[in-house]
């Protein structure tokens, strides 16, 4: 069983699929591994570290050659993969729903692609959720992002010279990544309030010292979808969420938005007209802004200033803690593969429930359901 970790070819991607950490354990549970050169150099993993775990390393074309797995943070291209087995697993976060050429392109070439991020969110599987552990970095990056931008300081200082207030901070998106800006937030000193859609939330933000700001008295609207993921609201709540929002933008420093509705256009949370009223000198970060923005104006790979206000919309935001978030990327790889290796066969055996929500290819074929039509 040969599995091959690739070099990130995706521009400002710095991660790594594989660690010296996870290529030692790979290689206690029988199987081959092979490192393409410098492969974990942008996050800090040498070349020699990986040999010593018991890699060999070469160029992409020797990595690839018989390999059985191919283990990528994003999907490679398919013209990269000549040289593979047939049949050969793909395991990577492959954005189905944006990249579904490529998709189509693995079914064409015969290869079978495992999306990590359509890991079911189960208590089995929670140590194999990349989404969870790459978006925990992404809310805590989010938050010393903002603090890089914001010309103030974060806790209540009293000097000699007078009291600095403290920052109020808005946090709009409770999942993973929200709650992790919540509580950076809260490190740093600031006022932390929050909101989402889904009213269980409200004793999670409690939990973390913050204030809770959700829309009352409008029935019937919980807000949860299937696998603990928020889904799309209906008008009723988007306007009554609007107007409570909009009152308390104004007063706020620092807003940090996460919201994201799986296969679809991120929501729309802030409207131009919104950020308007906001103080000079406020900064908002923008999580979703690859997924088309929660704020408008925010560009992607950009920090832009409208009304005053500057929106932070950099790209790939776990990425920009390349070491860490590639530990705990790679450590998700490992716990999904050897939780499901077999050791009469040397090799990993998917079950029904989690390898039919992952695999997206197989025999030639786009098998997802979630991809049908």
């Amino acid at each position: 069983m040969k599995i091959a970790v690739l070099k990130e070819t995706a521009p400002g991607e710095r991660r790594v699929a594989a660690t010296p950490e996870t290529v030692k354990k790979f290689a206690a549970l029988g199987a081959e591994l092979a490192v393409e050169r410098d492969a974990g150099a942008a996050a800090a993993f040498a070349d020699q570290g990986y040999a010593d775990a018991g890699a060999t390393i070469g160029d992409r074309a020797s990595v690839v050659s018989g390999a059985d797995i191919v283990l990528g943070v994003q999907g490679p291209e398919v013209a990269s993969l000549a040289g593979a087995k047939p049949g050969a697993w793909i395991v990577a976060g492959l954005n189905p729903f944006g990249e579904r050429a490529r998709v189509d392109a693995y079914a064409a070439a015969g290869f079978e692609a495992l999306a990590m991020e359509f890991m079911p969110r189960i208590t089995r599987a929670q140590s194999m959720d990349i989404l969870s552990s790459q978006s925990n970095l992404s809310g805590y990056k989010a938050v010393l992002d903002a603090a890089a931008e914001y010309g103030r300081a974060f806790p209540m200082m009293m000097t000699a010279a007078g009291t600095v207030s403290a920052a109020k901070c808005f946090v709009m998106g409770v999942g993973v990544a929200g709650l992790q800006a919540i509580a950076t937030a809260r490190r740093l000193g600031a006022q932390v309030s929050a909101t989402d859609v889904r009213s269980a939330t409200k004793e999670q933000i409690q939990s973390l010292g913050a204030k809770p700001i959700f829309v009352e008295n409008v029935a019937g609207i919980e807000g949860e979808g299937s696998g603990g993921y928020a889904t799309e609201m209906s008008p009723e709540y988007q306007k009554a969420q609007a107007e409570l929002v909009s009152g308390h933008l104004a007063k706020q420093d620092i807003v940090i938005t996460t919201a994201l509705i799986p296969g679809r256009a991120a929501p729309r949370l802030i409207s131009d007209a919104q950020l308007a009223t906001m103080r000079p000198g406020s900064v908002i970060v923008d999580l979703a802004v690859e997924q088309g923005g929660n704020v408008e104006g925010a560009v992607a790979g950009e920090v832009v200033e409208r009304h005053g206000v500057k929106i932070v919309g950099h790209r790939n935001v776990a990425s920009r803690l390349p070491a860490d978030a590639s530990a705990l990327f790679s450590r998700n790889l490992f716990n999904f593969l050897s939780a499901f290796w077999d050791k009469e066969q040397g090799r990993p055996v998917l079950d029904a429930e989690i390898g039919d929500a992952i695999r997206l290819t197989r025999d030639g074929k786009v098998v997802s359901e979630r991809l049908a039509g």
